[in-house]
């Protein structure tokens, strides 16, 4: 162990590291630990130094972490989450928590679960600050680099989970897929539609750069079929207000289908083929669960979405 190189790094430098990896900005990392931000530029540079390892460069307007500094993010905030615990040994409080979390979401998962969430960590913590992103502009890569807390998602159980070996996948709500269209769809008078019927049709899809190719989407090639997707949509939504004012078919989550507003006068008719299992799940890193804080917050979800 090169004790003479580690006593060169303090809990300022990680502390210092992890909050640019939360913000890419000095400005915004001084503010966030009342510095200035040429004391934050100062203790960059002798981690730089010291990691030999630029850490953030500039591209155009923005700054990018390097992939070492990506890579060391999770673990600087276990560091960071194990000297608080020695700091504080009381029992977590959460009406004293005047910390931050960060989760990331579909606006169809937002709908299910975000509001009837918030309203409860609030009421328990109410000095905590939560933020809420789409998971399309930031998700599993912020889970690895520390700057997501967590991930709530709808997917196909189908779909392998092993994106990161240090992520962790739980089941909150079991679901099944149906089919919505307009109420003035050529297949609305039929109680159930055949595949051909739902084949004959053009369909709206679901884009997501992280999750591979649905089961169902398999099973259908198997057979040397496939589903005409003229359009692709960030979510469920945008797709139910799209079936409004076409003859396009929507499959989406039944959950999500019989409370959402956006589907609302929308009939949703059963698949004439087996989708295969879904459900919405919330996803982690491994190393969280040892911040109580985050161990909180992972019960209130759970409560929540039973």
């Amino acid at each position: 162990m090169e004790l003479a190189k580690l006593s060169r790094i303090s809990m300022k430098h990680l502390i210092t590291l992890h909050v640019m990896l939360e913000t890419l900005s000095v400005t915004a990392c001084a503010e966030r630990l009342c510095l200035s931000p040429s004391s934050v530029s100062k203790t960059l540079s002798q981690l730089r130094e010291s990691l030999h390892d630029e850490l953030f460069y500039r591209h155009g307007n923005s700054l990018i972490a390097t992939a070492l500094a990506r890579r060391l993010g999770p673990s600087v905030k276990q560091m960071i989450n194990d000297m608080n615990q020695i700091m504080n040994q009381d029992v977590f409080k959460p009406q004293h928590y005047q910390g931050s979390f960060s989760l990331a979401m579909r606006e169809s998962t937002f709908e299910l679960l975000a509001a009837t969430l918030t309203a409860h960590i609030l009421n328990l913590a109410p000095n905590i600050h939560i933020d809420i992103y789409n998971k399309d502009n930031i998700g599993f890569d912020g889970l690895v680099k520390g700057s997501l807390d967590f991930i709530l998602l709808p997917h196909d159980l189908s779909q392998p989970t092993n994106i990161d070996e240090d992520l962790v996948w739980e089941t909150l709500i079991n679901d099944e897929m149906v089919c919505l269209m307009s109420a003035s769809h050529p297949l609305a008078s039929q109680q159930t539609i055949s595949l051909d019927d739902y084949l004959n049709f053009s369909h709206i899809g679901i884009t997501d750069t992280d999750l591979s190719t649905p089961f169902f989407d398999i099973l259908l090639a198997q057979q040397s079929k496939k589903r005409a997707i003229p359009i692709s949509v960030p979510d469920f939504g945008s797709a139910a207000l799209m079936c409004h004012h076409s003859e396009l078919l929507f499959t989406c989550s039944r959950h999500w289908a019989s409370i959402a507003k956006q589907a609302q006068g929308l009939l949703i008719k059963p698949l004439p083929i087996d989708y295969g299992k879904v459900a919405y799940s919330l996803v982690w890193h491994r190393q969280s669960m040892n911040d109580p804080a985050h161990r909180w917050l992972y019960e209130q979800i759970l409560l929540c979405s039973r």
